[in-house]
């Protein structure tokens, strides 16, 4: 296999958006190339063509790779439930809930199996594969069964290049830390280091590369830029860190709750490019204020999370919001948390069949909670009840457990492609629920949106601005500003050239 894994000195180190550069640089080159991680970990995922689920990262760098993802390129995601148990979605299909230790212990060689099975189907289809790792590779307590790290490296036969986030500081401690406690084998794979998230003048880290080659003598590949709005979406909850800390203030107040157990929270993403929006992710009551427009997003646990949101006085400053006219919209875990009831008949959600538990009562609807998940890509538009045009279409996809049974009549949202009606719309968009992930995605529902609260505060109505051009425009532009910082041909010869045998 030609390829080349990106291994981390540590988490957030920026692994995810360096392989999508390399993907972008690859397919620009003529390369059909593919992403791939064997093992993700997050609660922020992406259907595929055929209704499967993976990891949100390799979505994006797939189509960062002009190709089509599958479940081949990460054949195990793992959606944490709780703080010790966490879901195995296995060839895009949730399959069992276990704790970290009984996944160790029961799914380590049924996992190496399937990485095996993913790794010859990437190298027959593809002429290359840009695989990333997790974490770090020496996590001591956990090597002896790792599934992501230099077990893949050698699966996979390809070198390594070791990511390291100067950002953060220690960058020097972190790269020779890590190459020191790799076993001897381990070291050899490793082809070169890059150092990410570098602020200000590069040619004054001159000094600092000629150590690391003199010390190492393993080649610095290059020092790329930090680089800010790169629009790529984000991986887990460090990402919304990183995404939101530098949001502007801007005219329209938006609170998102942010939710213990949340999934998909690239829903919200799209705000950071409306000028006038300032997003705010609120945890507690007492930060709640005053907002023109609340989402509760996607979790991965609604029940816990309804209990996390009574626990924290939000239901109150939720439906107070509602009821003194404020915007409210809830996606997915959200709309069934909106609704009166929700009743875990299966399990599935809590693991207690039968549990039930109030929710806000804002939408009047009762969800029940099934064994089977639904996984799709969706079409739509705008139901007759909305009085918005109906020949407009809106893409999105589900994922979600529970269905939600709507007792009022003629108040759904969505007509979906099949012609079934889907979510709840009342008081002209002043309320909405819907299962609909990526909603605000959609250039002109999001620009429609926003404008119904300008309206409300007077102010001026705003253009449609299209986010969808702009997303593909920004791979490209990532790529640029990445390879300009690249010894590109050193690693393209690294990838062409490299053998475990010399």
């Amino acid at each position: 296999m030609k390829g080349i894994m990106l291994q981390g000195t540590a988490s957030d180190v920026g692994k995810s958006l360096v392989v999508t550069a390399l993907c972008r640089i690859l397919s620009d080159e003529g390369r059909k190339v593919a992403p791939f991680k064997s093992q993700n970990m997050s609660n922020n995922s992406y259907v595929t063509a055929d209704g499967k689920e993976i990891g949100r990262a390799q979505g994006i760098q797939a189509e960062a790779a002009r190709t089509e993802a599958s479940v081949w390129m990460n054949p195990i995601l793992l959606k944490p439930r709780s703080q010790q148990d966490s879901e195995v979605v296995y060839l895009g299909k949730a399959i069992e809930t276990f704790s970290g230790r009984e996944y160790r212990e029961k799914f380590y060689e049924k996992g190496l199996e399937v990485i095996q099975e993913s790794l010859n189907q990437l190298s027959n289809q593809f002429d290359v594969v840009v695989i990333e790792g997790a974490g770090s590779p020496v996590e001591i307590n956990l090597k002896d069964r790792e599934l992501v790290n230099m077990m893949v490296a050698e699966m996979a036969d390809v070198p390594v290049v070791l990511v390291a986030d100067i950002d953060r500081g220690g960058v020097f401690a972190s790269i020779i830390g890590t190459l020191e406690l790799l076993e001897p084998e381990e070291r050899k794979r490793v082809a070169g280091v890059i150092i990410n998230k570098f602020r200000g003048d590069i040619t004054l880290f001159e000094d600092g590369v000629q150590w690391l080659e003199e010390k190492t003598g393993i080649p610095v590949l290059g020092v790329l830029p930090y680089i800010d709005h790169h629009m790529i979406d984000g991986e887990d909850s460090l990402s919304i860190t990183n995404q939101f800390s530098n949001q502007k203030q801007g005219n329209l107040d938006v609170v998102v709750i942010h939710l213990p157990f949340i999934s998909n929270y690239s829903d919200l993403e799209p705000f950071l490019y409306e000028d006038d929006v300032s997003i705010r992710w609120v945890k507690h009551g007492e930060e709640f204020g005053v907002p023109d427009a609340v989402i509760i997003p996607g979790t991965k646990s609604t029940i816990q999370d309804m209990k996390y949101i009574r626990e924290q006085g939000l239901d109150v400053k939720i439906k107070s919001h509602y009821e003194n006219g404020g915007f409210t919209v809830g996606i997915c875990g959200g709309y069934q948390i909106l609704g009166e009831e929700m009743v875990d008949e299966a399990g599935s959600d809590t693991g207690i069949p039968n549990n039930s538990v109030q929710g806000l009562g804002i939408i009047p609807g009762k969800t029940c909670f099934f064994q089977e998940k639904k996984t799709v890509r969706t079409e739509a538009a705008y139901h007759k009840n909305t009085g918005f045009p109906g020949n407009i279409g809106l893409e999105g996809y589900e994922i979600h457990l529970g269905n939600t049974f709507i007792s009022q009549k003629g108040c759904s949202f969505l007509t979906l492609a099949n012609g079934k009606e889907e979510g709840y719309f009342k008081n002209s968009g002043q309320l909405i629920g819907t299962y609909l992930h990526h909603l605000f995605h959609n250039d002109e529902w999001r620009n429609r949106w926003l404008n119904l609260i300008r309206e409300r505060k007077g102010l001026a109505q705003k253009e449609i601005r299209n986010l969808r051009e702009f997303k593909d425009q920004r791979f490209t532009a990532l790529a640029t500003q990445m390879k300009a910082h690249l010894k590109w041909e050193l690693l393209k010869g690294i990838i062409e050239n490299w053998s475990s045998e010399e």
